[in-house]
């Protein structure tokens, strides 16, 4: 088996805002496994300031990765560290086994006979734009809204919220936010308290990492279910993971292939929240469509409930055309579309063993 890697460099159709700040483009690496016949192919995105990996050292540790790809392939655990990577190579070799079709999870889904429901996210942006997002979101179909918070104003984006409350109530539309770890711990508690009156489904990382017991009170006491997401990463051994369950007693999971370890770091992490009773859901780390089409074949394997956050494959402006198209609210898999990898398979791969 011969293994390879390309960077290539995605492009914001328009700039993305977060708390931690804003993305105009984003840098991924693409893995290829060769075994004469077909290629399998993996993406490796680390996202800036928030992977455990560092960006500048993707090259040299795909480089490793693909001299001693015999070894590798059968020892992913030893890319814990590496947790993009993991994801890529756990792809590419799924892919390959199955034909290099991009068809990793054969099923229903695959088949276009189901789509995935999806949350319609929002980014940050000035309150103009937000409320132009939402809209957007509504107007499609949307019935699960995922907004980003903690860089606007609070009270602006408590209004943006209680529009959304004024049109629709919980029961047509869910609303989840996403703090990004923008809060102290007393702040967190205060605007939960008045973000619980908008009968709010959840809010993801609402104070920064690191601090379990605090996270813990505030699970303790907080009006609006939890959920973690940055606070999993770099954590991928088993009784870590219980130990977070057990500190922290958080309502719900946001697991993201491409941070927590890839598929199987996920799935440990599925595991564990099982038995402690704590909710899941799936979400995309802005890869390409070939990250997004492997995330979403393996959520729909799992019977993932409720909407999960894949909703980002038309984000870029050279993105990969590809079957992943999204109707109303939910992420289908069109296999009379084809994939068109032109731009990545045409550039010169960086190494080839």
């Amino acid at each position: 088996m011969k293994a390879s890697f390309q960077k290539y460099t995605l492009n914001f159709k328009q700039a993305s805002g977060t708390s931690r700040g804003v993305y105009t483009t984003r840098d991924s690496w693409f893995i290829f496994l060769n075994d004469g016949t077909n290629t399998g192919i993996g993406e490796c995105a680390p996202l800036p300031d928030l992977s455990i990996e560092s960006p500048n050292r993707m090259s040299a540790r795909l480089l490793q990765v693909c001299e001693q790809i015999s070894y590798f392939s059968q020892y992913t655990e030893e890319l814990n560290t590496w947790p993009s990577i993991k994801f890529g190579l756990e792809t590419a070799l799924l892919d390959l086994k199955n034909g290099g079709k991009q068809e990793l999870f054969p099923s229903a889904f695959t088949r276009g006979d189901q789509g995935i429901p999806i949350n319609g996210l929002i980014w940050m942006g000035t309150p103009e734009f937000m409320k132009q997002q939402i809209r957007a979101k509504l107007d499609a179909g949307f019935r699960c809204i995922k907004m980003k918070i903690g860089a606007l104003d609070f009270e602006t984006e408590l209004e943006l919220l209680k529009a959304i409350r004024r049109e629709f109530s919980a029961e047509e539309i869910t609303v989840r936010v996403d703090a990004n770890c923008a809060y102290s711990y007393q702040t967190a508690l205060e605007n939960l308290k008045r973000l619980s009156d908008l009968q709010i489904h959840s809010i993801e990382q609402p104070i920064p990492t690191g601090r379990w017991n605090e996270m813990a009170e505030l699970c303790l006491k907080s009006p609006i279910p939890i959920g973690l997401d940055e606070e999993l990463i770099g954590i991928s051994s088993g009784k870590e993971m219980q130990k977070l369950l057990e500190t922290i007693h958080p309502a719900y999971l946001i697991l993201k292939p491409s941070l927590h370890g890839g598929f199987s770091g996920c799935e440990k992490w599925i595991g564990q929240a099982e038995k402690y009773g704590t909710g899941w859901w799936i979400t995309s780390a802005l890869e390409s469509n070939i990250g997004l089409n492997a995330i979403a074949q393996w959520t729909f394997h799992l019977n993932a409930k409720n909407e999960q956050g894949l909703g980002t494959g038309q984000l870029f402006t050279n993105n990969f055309d590809s079957p992943l198209e999204i109707t109303g609210d939910q992420l289908w898999f069109r296999p009379e579309k084809r994939w068109d990898l032109q731009n990545l398979l045409s550039e010169n791969t960086e190494e080839d063993f």
